[in-house]
């Protein structure tokens, strides 16, 4: 998944929960480019064909490569230019030296990925016979020397998107058509895709048979497993053991509505290299399962009927643990709430909590997952066709919100029936449909299994992590529930690794970790006695971001240290309002105008994209700012608050958002909220506002952070009216939400903050 696309409006669109399993698009970046320097020859019309492209390339990696060379060079890119260049015997060493670079350093994870260049290098390289020969001796001869986990995660690498790659190279190369010359960067840039393209094109082709030799001589493998569920329903399930093994072991089940026959495979793999009986179960209706699709709704009795299923195979102890991502979180937390004995422990990532995280948020319908049920419903493996059409999807929404029709009427303006959205759609309370799915209310009570739970501070569905969290602990107090945070996204979070830079955010060294490396060492302490990895030494584990560090504290509050309550004045702070923990003296409102009927314009966006800014945001909102800190503090946790609004309709949609503002004038996203005003005290049922009358909402279901704030930093808080094209709009009339078009506006919305109004933020002074 990439980055968030932007908007005409350069607002970014929310990806929220599109998971799936990753495919790899293995562009190594380039380390330590210098300056630009010299241009270099080039030259190749926009028609060559790829011999001559070809030539072209390899003749501009020779000229960086030969004397006088760039003695610049990085290990990487010298290793890519000599395989572009066509030197292979010389790609060869250069590679293995830079994987043994990686081990020395303790990132065997980095010459993992190199493996496919290797082979490519040495299967060129080996004259003696045709390149399919070659490659495979080569192949054998690498994975012979490695243990069935190095070998699966080496494997993970030569999964990519070869195509994108492909169109990514032309792309390149036609912004070079007609010129005589090329810049280094741009030799560089150019060089470093062709050579992914030309080991991509070769791996493609080669390596699937070997890779499913090597895994048939490591594993004992079944694709066709058959699953009774309830109601006559069968699921079916992939299930891998070690070759050798006869003593019954525990059962790894991840339970999946993303069918992907090979990726499911190699997950199952995975948790078998790790000493588990590994099963992949599908969803019901997907591959070759019986019933019909539906996501959400079945999921907690089917996964149950998988546990007693592989509870009672010879080939298991009795033993079982769910993990997984995403929808495959949600399911595990589906399962729990049946409480089958011999489900021991769930390792949920960034998991989702239907009707509470999406496809609404605190009761706000999102547009950022509309396209997801045609992914995962419309075939029984993945539509990729139609989730693919990205332009499709990205248009979409604008051109619903320029339409002002109502928000149920989104698929009208996309041309094809939604019936899912339409059926959450009828669902705007967070009643029984959505209650049902996973634990509720005194559910939590009955799962006393210990739960692992993994989450990103801009994670978008941090909220559901948070909530699971948050209730279970409270019904269960002493709960063996433990959470793992820090900055990452809803991919990173559940990622092997980390990316170390994230929307502009430089995230601190010591945030990296394997996510199911540490799933299966904590899955090892529950059931076998293993140490507990120190990473978990508490209930609540965050990275302090800023400082370089993880912490670990017992409970939220513990980890918050204390709460200090800010008030929203109408005392200026030049452009902006004070932020400020005196009650302030001046009592007047501030007042905000908001006209529904204009669609040419949008709100504030609450979405952390990027995460760091140059300058503060300028797109609308009310921005009030805090005194500077005169040393450290931390701010860790979710704030909460309570504010009191006057709006002369019936209901509004809100949002707040908090930044670090620094000394530079950079600032830093740290959490936000969104939700309605009318569920603000009861997500189960709308309360409306009476329209000229003070009400006072509580906040709460906000996003946790971890940040040591500089000395000099100031808190940034704007709060704003929610209007813009990724959500429904309400117009205030009271009625529902979704069935509200642009002729409901009505005269423009006027809102009145009152000063009382006040956010609790967790800020404590910084530890050492």
């Amino acid at each position: 998944m990439v980055a968030p696309d932007l908007h005409a409006a350069v607002r970014p669109q929310r990806r929220l929960f599109w998971m799936f399993p990753l495919v790899l698009l293995l562009l190594l970046p380039l380390a330590g480019i210098a300056a630009e320097g010299a241009s270099l020859r080039w030259s190749l019309p926009a028609d060559a064909p790829p011999a001559t492209r070809d030539a072209a390339l390899a003749a501009l990696a020779g000229e960086l490569l030969d004397p006088p060379s760039d003695s610049s060079l990085t290990d990487v890119q010298r290793s890519q230019l000599l395989l572009v260049a066509g030197r292979p015997a010389q790609a060869t060493a250069a590679i293995e030296r830079l994987q043994q670079s990686f081990r020395d350093a303790g990132d065997p994870a980095r010459a993992q990925r190199w493996v496919p260049y290797l082979l490519y290098a040495q299967a060129r390289a080996d004259t003696g016979d045709t390149l399919e020969v070659a490659y495979a001796r080569a192949f054998r001869a690498q994975f012979a020397r490695l243990d069935d986990l190095a070998a699966l995660q080496t494997h993970y690498w030569f999964v990519t998107n070869l195509a994108g790659a492909q169109a990514e190279l032309r792309d390149a190369l036609a912004a070079q058509a007609g010129k005589s010359s090329i810049t280094r960067d741009g030799a560089l840039e150019v060089l470093r895709q062709a050579a992914f393209v030309q080991t991509y094109a070769s791996t493609t082709n080669l390596a699937p048979s070997l890779i499913e030799e090597d895994e048939g001589r490591r594993f004992e493998i079944d694709d066709d497993v058959r699953i009774p569920a309830g109601d006559g329903v069968v699921l079916s399930a992939h299930m891998v053991r070690q070759r050798g093994v006869r003593a019954p072991q525990p059962a790894a089940m991840m339970f999946t509505i993303y069918t992907n026959p090979q990726k499911n495979r190699s997950q199952a793999a995975l948790a078998a290299a790790r000493g588990y009986v590994g099963v992949v179960v599908d969803a019901r209706g997907k591959r070759d399962g019986t019933g019909q699709v539906a996501p959400y709704e079945t999921e907690g009795e089917d996964a149950n009927a998988a546990i007693d299923w592989i509870s009672r195979q010879p080939w298991n102890d009795g033993q079982v643990v769910m993990y997984g991502g995403s929808y495959s979180g949600f399911a595990a937390w589906a399962a729990a709430k049946h409480a089958h004995p011999a489900l021991k422990a769930i390792a949920p990532y960034v998991a989702a909590i239907p009707g509470l995280g999406l496809p609404m948020e605190n009761n706000v319908f999102l547009s950022a997952n509309y396209a997801w049920p045609f992914y995962v419903a419309n075939t029984r493996l993945l539509d990729n066709d139609t989730y693919n059409q990205r332009s499709r999807w990205d248009a979409l929404t604008e051109n619903w919100y320029r339409s002002g029709r109502p928000y149920r009427q989104i698929d009208a303006v996309d041309g094809t029936p939604n019936p899912w959205l339409q059926r959450w759609l009828a669902h705007p309370d967070y009643d029984a449909y959505w209650q049902a799915m996973v634990p509720y209310g005194d559910d939590y009570a009955r799962i006393t299994i210990p739960v692992l739970s993994v989450t990103g501070y801009y994670d978008d569905g941090q909220i559901s992590a948070l909530e699971y969290f948050k209730q279970h602990t409270r019904r269960v107090p002493g709960a063996d529930h433990r959470l793992l945070i820090g900055p990452y996204d809803h991919f990173g979070s559940q990622a092997s690794v980390k990316a170390m830079e994230l929307r502009g955010y430089a995230v601190d060294p010591v945030a990296q970790f394997d996510t199911q490396g540490i799933t299966f060492e904590w899955f090892d302490h529950v059931l076998r006695g293993a140490p507990l990895p120190a990473l978990l030494s508490d209930r609540v584990n965050y990275q302090l971001m800023g400082a370089n560090r993880w912490e670990h504290a017992p409970s939220l509050d513990a980890a918050a240290g204390a709460y200090r309550a800010f008030h929203l004045t109408s005392a200026r702070d030049g452009d902006r309002y004070r932020l400020s923990e005196q009650v302030p003296h001046q009592r007047d409102a501030i007042s905000q105008t908001v006209d529904f009927a204009d669609r040419s314009t949008q709100r504030h966006s609450y979405y952390p994209y990027p995460i760091m800014r140059d300058g503060a945001p300028t797109d609308g909102g009310l921005a009030f700012v805090s005194d500077a800190f005169p040393a450290p503090v931390d701010v860790v946790g979710s704030f909460s608050g309570d504010l009191k609004i006057r709006i002369n309709k019936r209901d509004v949609d809100l949002t707040v958002t908090l930044y670090e503002l620094m000394q530079d004038g950079r600032v830093m996203q740290l959490s936000y909220f969104v939700g309605r005003a009318s569920y603000a005290r009861d997500m189960t049922h709308r309360q409306l506002l009476t329209p000229g009358r003070w009400t006072t909402l509580p906040l709460q279901r906000t996003r946790m952070t971890g940040r040591q704030l500089a000395a000099g930093s100031r808190l940034l808080v704007i709060v704003d009216v929610l209007k813009d094209a990724q959500h429904q709009v309400n117009h205030g009339t009271g009625r529902d939400v979704s069935d509200e078009s642009v002729a409901d506006a009505g005269v423009p919305l006027k809102i009145d903050w009152h000063p009382d109004s006040l956010l609790r933020i967790p800020l404590r002074e910084a530890t050492p």
